[in-house]
């Protein structure tokens, strides 16, 4: 990661940022389907009226195709195509504190643990 810039892109999409949370709280290589549910669930907590299964699909499309090549190029994530596993393996510091204030702010009452920033700034 070269700028600040570059880590406020990559967190510049919802999507984007509830799969970051989800891979972040994981210390397992997760399936696309497992990310899919879990950002899918997210989603629809957060909109009314959408149904997770209407949006599975959409949800696990654009993962493959936008947010995790994105996130793959801007951050240390292994995106293993084959076996369709993917894991965080060694994200820049900018990135670990922010997507956990963002985390803070956007979804405090998610049930998903939050990386600690204090431990971050030391």
């Amino acid at each position: 990661m070269n700028s600040l810039d570059e880590v406020f892109r990559l967190l510049s999409k919802e999507r984007r940022r509830y799969a970051l949370y989800y891979l972040y709280q994981q210390d397992r290589p997760v399936t696309i389907e497992e990310l899919t549910d879990a950002v899918n669930e997210w989603e629809a907590a957060s909109a009314e009226g959408s149904e997770p299964d209407e949006r599975f699909e959409d949800v696990m499309l654009t993962l493959n195709h936008t947010h995790l090549p994105e996130i793959e190029s801007a951050a240390s994530v292994e995106f293993d195509r084959e076996n369709e596993g993917v894991r965080i393996t060694d994200a820049a510091r900018e990135v670990e504190i922010l997507l956990s204030i963002a985390q803070r702010l956007e979804k405090p009452s998610l049930d998903i643990d939050t990386i600690d920033v204090s431990e971050l700034l030391n």
